[in-house]
């Protein structure tokens, strides 16, 4: 099975890999600052997906530099992804939004810039500056859908219901936006069936609102669920109230999840990596060079069910 992979992708559009470097801006999250709670997602750790970026007290451009040094044996790329990752990037004032983003993209050795938000996130004002930014440099907004189900929605304390994300993807299309949205397998309560009718309504939405001046083709995120100590989500797993995925069952899932996206629709991510100090389940996903030929064994061989 072929699949539009992330580096290909980047070979295509930039004539090299892009390396991407996490940076932390300080931001919080509207299920933490009291807005829509103070827990967070039920999945959330204390540094809000930030575990492998820099310290926030440091500059963008200083992050970004210690991100360099920190790669530079292993990468012998010239240019790079400045991906703000931490919490919710659009949620402050677009001042002060413009003030970090635009300190990323005018980095000389950046290519792109990153920002993960959510969709109840994306005031106008803040897709009209990511609308100006990209005319510079490329601009990708990365949403975390999670899944299209309510009930697994309310579960996890997503916060806002479907259509949120539905206009999310309308308004950034209609400003010439790429989107990569993140889809968790593995959440508690789902069947393989459900998962994959989030992957189907991913693709369909963004064939609904399709612009063909976007800057990249849109993209998906598959993360698997991982269980985190200091998160609700590692009480629920101790008391026994569900179980984690073994890697058979990812692997087929991911290749199942694959075959449903169009040719043109780039895979940013099949797994992700949890933080091995806080990692609880699955311990099999510890061993990403195991994960990651699993996987790729899989879908060369995958031949979908008669």
């Amino acid at each position: 099975m072929e699949y539009y992979s992330l580096n290909r992708y980047l070979q295509d559009a930039f004539g090299e890999k892009l390396y991407k470097i996490a940076v932390n801006a300080g931001f919080t999250c509207p299920n933490r600052d009291g807005t829509l709670g103070t827990r967070g997602c039920i999945f959330c750790s204390g540094s809000g997906s930030g575990d492998f970026a820099e310290a926030p007290s440091l500059s963008v451009t200083e992050q970004i530099e210690k991100g360099k040094a920190r790669v530079e044996k292993k990468f012998r790329g010239s240019r790079y992804i400045a991906y703000f990752q931490a919490f919710t990037n659009t949620y402050a004032p677009v001042s002060h939004l413009r003030e970090l983003f635009t300190e990323a993209i005018r980095h000389p050795d950046i290519a792109v810039l990153s920002v993960a938000t959510r969709p109840d996130c994306l005031p106008d004002e803040v897709i009209a500056l990511l609308a100006e930014l990209n005319r510079e440099k490329p601009v990708w907004v990365e949403l975390g859908l999670q899944t299209i189900h309510e009930k697994t929605a309310e579960y996890i304390r997503r916060g806002y219901l479907l259509p949120v994300y539905d206009d999310a993807v309308r308004r950034l299309k209609e400003a010439r936006l790429s989107v990569i949205t993140h889809v968790i397998l593995g959440l508690p309560g789902e069947t393989p069936e459900m998962m994959k009718d989030t992957v189907r309504h991913v693709v369909q939405i963004s064939e609904t609102y399709e612009n063909k001046q976007l800057a990249a083709p849109d993209g998906i995120k598959l993360q698997l669920l991982h269980v985190l100590e200091g998160t609700d989500l590692a009480a629920a797993y101790r008391n026994g109230e569900f179980e984690v995925m073994t890697l058979d069952r990812y692997t087929k899932l991911v290749c199942e999840c694959l075959a449903l996206l169009p040719q043109h629709f780039v895979v940013h991510r099949m797994t992700g990596d949890g933080p091995k100090r806080l990692l609880i389940a699955p311990q099999w996903s510890a061993d990403k060079k195991r994960v990651l030929n699993s996987l790729n064994t899989a879908i060369r061989t995958y031949e979908p069910d008669a």
